[in-house]
């Protein structure tokens, strides 16, 4: 197994935390009920920044795995929070495993797929991830209904990060080899004199804006 599909867990988030918010914490304002979106998505907008440069300096595996460490307390975190900081804090550590998890899964399947089905393999990816997470969610609600806010629907998400821990440990290989082998095949020729210097981070930051 090249890749792994990173955390559905987001699905528990949406479905629970609105609830744990009002029932347990008496919290009523949008402001401080959704902080915790806020403080996903500005973590995770940063880590997917620095997944990008980490995959190609430190290969694609250990960014993986670093990012799933970062989800091992959240359930835990979720589960004992005694005041609605705990929640933020949690979820900017959810923010980080988002970023550094999705964004080295797509790296790995646009090494290993090659130029020719590119967009087939991340449509593919985006359909697995959004159904999980639309899945989870539907479950998670189940549970919350079913057994209360806590601990049942977090332990869902206990289960998804050991599943992806584990996976990610024992069956994920590195593929960082792919892309540099696509590379050369590209430019077998090319000399060290003739190679353009690599953009910069501006200059990929305009690109691709």
């Amino acid at each position: 197994m090249y890749g792994a599909q990173p955390n559905p867990a987001t699905g528990q988030q949406q479905t629970v935390l609105p609830l744990l918010a009002a029932e347990d914490f008496g919290l009523t304002g949008y402001t401080v009920i959704f902080s915790y979106i806020a403080a996903f998505g500005i973590t995770k907008a940063t880590s997917n920044y620095a997944a990008g440069i980490l995959v190609d300096r430190l290969g694609r595996k250990p960014v993986l795995l670093t990012g799933w460490l970062f989800a091992v307390p959240v359930p835990a975190m979720l589960i004992l929070t005694p005041d609605w900081g705990w929640v933020v804090a949690a979820n900017v550590l959810l923010g980080i495993n988002q970023g550094l998890t999705w964004s080295t899964t797509v790296v790995m399947k646009i090494d290993l797929i090659g130029p020719e089905k590119r967009g087939l393999a991340m449509g593919l990816n985006e359909a697995a991830g959004y159904g999980a997470v639309a899945i989870t969610s539907l479950l998670a609600g189940h549970l919350a209904a079913t057994y209360g806010l806590r601990p049942a629907p977090f332990l869902l998400g206990a289960a998804y990060v050991a599943l992806g821990l584990t996976l990610s440990t024992l069956l994920v290989r590195e593929t960082h080899g792919h892309a540099a082998l696509e590379q050369h095949h590209r430019r077998p020729h090319s000399s060290p004199l003739r190679t353009p210097p690599a953009p910069s981070s501006w200059q990929i930051f305009a690109l691709s804006t």
